[in-house]
């Protein structure tokens, strides 16, 4: 196996799917976020334990990040989460060009219409929330990122499981914080509902990536053998 500082070769074999599941994952979960926030019925410490619908597949983007930075290096993750920005980015402007054009009188008899689009897809293309995603999103991915490439070399490449579930916790928290706190203001949640959507997401985004540790093990690992390379960002 070839370890690398930061030149790459040119192609890789897997590289374009992975990347594709990752801004195809982000692209859904931002989706489902916007369409709906579920209750669990249940309180932790007297806050109610509720998320919005993205929170339970959104932790599979940061998996997926994980693998792209400790395989290909932090060059690499960095140019797949820029481009899961544009994506995102040209999801809210396609979303809003369509809430403004005229509905067509069958589709807004029978559907609901205008008010039933914006109550599920509007929300991708409403300022605040679009602001709370791109700008939670940015942070979280380059953080979780760096402080897992600046990890591996510190570590020498040992304990994948630590650097993998370190980088996540700072990342997942500015995430979640950003996000909720953005769209909060905005006007997009309540202010009562607050602490219940940050704890509620920061514990549930961690704990999937907790328990996804042996696939990103075996990802990782399979694609550092099959491509041949083990980037070290030197």
């Amino acid at each position: 196996m070839k370890t690398a500082l930061s030149a790459q070769p040119a192609t890789f074999r897997y590289l374009d799917v992975v990347a594709s599941f990752f801004v195809g994952i982000l692209l859904i979960s931002n989706i489902a976020s916007s369409a709906k926030i579920v209750d669990l019925g249940f309180s932790l410490f007297t806050i109610p334990l509720a998320f919005d619908g993205g929170t339970l597949l959104f932790p599979l983007v940061y998996v997926l990040g994980d693998v792209l930075t400790e395989v290909y290096g932090f060059k690499t993750a960095r140019r797949v989460i820029w481009t899961g920005f544009a994506v995102m980015a040209l999801a809210a402007a396609v979303f809003f060009l369509l809430g403004l054009l005229p509905p067509e009188s069958y589709w807004e008899a029978e559907t609901g219409g205008n008010a039933a689009y914006n109550a599920i897809l509007g929300g991708m293309s409403y300022g605040g929330i679009v602001l709370a995603s791109l700008s939670a999103y940015l942070v979280g991915e380059l953080s979780n990122a760096l402080i897992l490439s600046k990890l591996k070399v510190k570590m020498k490449g040992r304990l994948l499981w630590v650097r993998t579930i370190g980088s996540s916790l700072v990342g997942e928290g500015l995430d979640t914080l950003i996000f909720v706190t953005i769209a909060t203001i905005a006007g997009v949640f309540g202010w009562e509902i607050f602490w219940s959507l940050v704890l509620t997401n920061y514990i549930l985004k961690c704990s999937i990536e907790i328990a996804a540790t042996p696939f990103t093990y075996w990802l990782s690992g399979f694609l550092k053998q099959k491509e041949g390379i083990d980037v070290y960002d030197k």
